[in-house]
């Protein structure tokens, strides 16, 4: 049973051809400071899938109803992160993934 103080935030990704072993890699390496960092600010049960047709990367994860969506985009330990993912995926000019969210048509606990 999911808790009900946690949302649900989905969103998809682009990874570059021929990097999806490299991607894996980088992520069972997380740096323990980035691991704590989501967690500190409110991101559980994060989970990345690949579409290994498409190169698309689909993310999805709870986060705390008080969750703040423009902190983390300007920590120095995200940038940081995004700096060293940023030649395996697409992105945008500040190196921050070219991320699009996604609507939640169906639910089931």
């Amino acid at each position: 049973m999911a808790n009900k103080n946690t949302i649900r935030n989905a969103f998809k990704m682009k990874l570059k051809s021929g990097f999806e072993t490299e991607y894996k890699k980088r992520h069972d390496e997380i740096w323990p400071e980035l691991s704590a960092l989501l967690s500190e600010t409110g991101i559980q049960d994060y989970s990345i899938f690949l579409d290994e047709e498409t190169l698309i990367l689909f993310a999805v994860q709870k986060i705390s109803p008080d969750f703040d969506f423009d902190y983390l985009p300007n920590h120095p330990i995200v940038k940081k992160w995004w700096a060293y993912m940023g030649d395996i995926m697409e992105t945008n000019p500040d190196n921050s993934p070219i991320s699009v969210s996604l609507k939640e048509v169906f639910h089931l606990d």
